[in-house]
């Protein structure tokens, strides 16, 4: 049972966030992004929140502006659910979107070498 709240906590903070994100945070660049996941402790003291956007040409740049944004964001949180500790909130850039995508490129790449030799 004990393993189980960790998990339900990071459903509700992956939603709660993405709410604020999208209606409370005002800065454009922030707007299209997609949270991948949300890893929460066993103590519930720690939310690693994992971001991708769109366009990934100005990754460090959104990153900052979400790092700023943390204090915002976690007193939002704060007021949407109702837990007895906040977690501290940890935005983290995810790239697994770039990696599958190159490796499906590669495997195209192999294809078509295969089909020209």
């Amino acid at each position: 049972m004990k393993e189980q709240r960790p998990k339900r906590v990071a459903e509700l903070i992956k939603r709660e966030v993405s709410q604020i994100l999208i209606s409370r945070v005002e800065d454009p660049r922030i707007k299209r992004f997609t949270i991948t996941r949300v890893e929460v402790s066993p103590d519930i003291r720690q939310a690693k929140i994992f971001i991708s956007f769109e366009e990934q040409e100005e990754r460090e740049e959104r990153m900052k502006i979400l790092q700023k944004a943390t204090g915002f964001v976690k007193a939002e949180l704060a007021q949407r659910i109702r837990i007895k500790f906040m977690p501290e909130i940890i935005f983290v850039s995810d790239s697994t979107f770039d990696k599958a995508f190159r490796v499906v490129v590669l495997l195209n790449r192999m294809e078509q070498e295969e089909k020209n030799e």
